[in-house]
């Protein structure tokens, strides 16, 4: 199969395990999920693939038997304390994956120091082919495109890239020309949904928005086809799409076929042929 790559986050069904959300991918149209090993936050969900050898099992299994790939694993926070060599077990079970990203947050406000562990990181991961993405969100230490970039190019790795998740570029002051400057190397992945435009104006509403609460793509006032046009058309992308009120009451499969509906119209691809229930 060939044409763009899309990809199921695991946020969009974040009660999902790892094997279900493979399944989940497959019965959806997409040929990729990505999974969440480490959480977003002290006690989030999250599935340690790398401290159980039978759930790995089974997700590989679930992956083999549907033809589904593993993308990208989530996530890497950067705060000043950071050390890149306690990832090792999270590296291997990317690799057995056969993942291709890992998506970094920074949480560090030296900007040097920062810069300084993010290349580390890429050292550390460029051995199991995985590429480090920073992804810029604006309540973190990296709050826009600009900044992404600029820690990216100063670390100077070749595995290093900038994460544009099309919520955080609307809420972030970042601009479509900051993201069509960004270098092609740098850009491995793009993640899609929508949102209210403008956005929450506290810290906890635009977290809880972009972890609990995003619209499908083409529901909001993002400008997301101006956005992608920015963006190399063959740039895999990732459907991260998480709510909170709307995904349990459909079902995660009912939600997950709207978000890559939405996304492919949104993108311009042709629509998938109607599915079973």
């Amino acid at each position: 199969m060939t044409g763009r790559l899309l990809s199921i986050a695991q946020l969009t069904a974040l009660p999902l395990a790892t094997p279900d959300l493979v399944q989940l991918a497959a019965d959806a149209g997409c040929r990729a999920c990505g999974l969440r090993l480490l959480p977003a936050s002290p006690g989030g969900a999250h599935y340690p693939l790398m401290h159980s050898a039978t759930r790995l099992a089974e997700t590989l299994a679930r992956m083999q038997a549907l033809d589904v790939a593993v993308f990208d694993l989530e996530i890497i926070r950067i705060g000043a304390g950071f050390d890149p060599l306690a990832y090792g077990p999270f590296f291997e079970a990317g690799q057995r994956l056969g993942a291709r990203a890992v998506l970094v947050a920074g949480d560090d406000a030296d900007e040097a120091r920062l810069t300084a562990h993010f290349a580390r990181l890429c050292e550390a991961a460029a051995p199991y082919g995985l590429s480090c993405d920073l992804e810029f969100m604006p309540w973190t230490a990296v709050g826009d495109a600009r900044t992404a970039a600029r820690i990216v190019q100063s670390a100077g790795q070749r595995n290093g890239g900038v994460l544009v998740d099309a919520l955080h570029f609307a809420r972030s002051g970042t601009t479509l020309d900051d993201v069509a400057a960004l270098p092609r190397s740098a850009l491995h992945y793009a993640q899609i949904c929508d949102g209210k435009v403008p956005g929450p104006e506290t810290t906890e509403g635009l977290i809880h928005d972009a972890r609990c609460e995003r619209l499908l793509p083409g529901e909001g006032g993002i400008a997301l086809a101006e956005l992608f046009a920015r963006l190399p058309a063959d740039l895999p992308v990732s459907i991260e799409t998480p709510s909170d009120t709307r995904a349990p009451k459909m079902g995660y499969l009912a939600w997950a076929r709207a978000a890559v509906a939405a996304t492919r119209q949104v993108l311009g691809l042709h629509p998938l042929s109607s599915q079973p229930s």
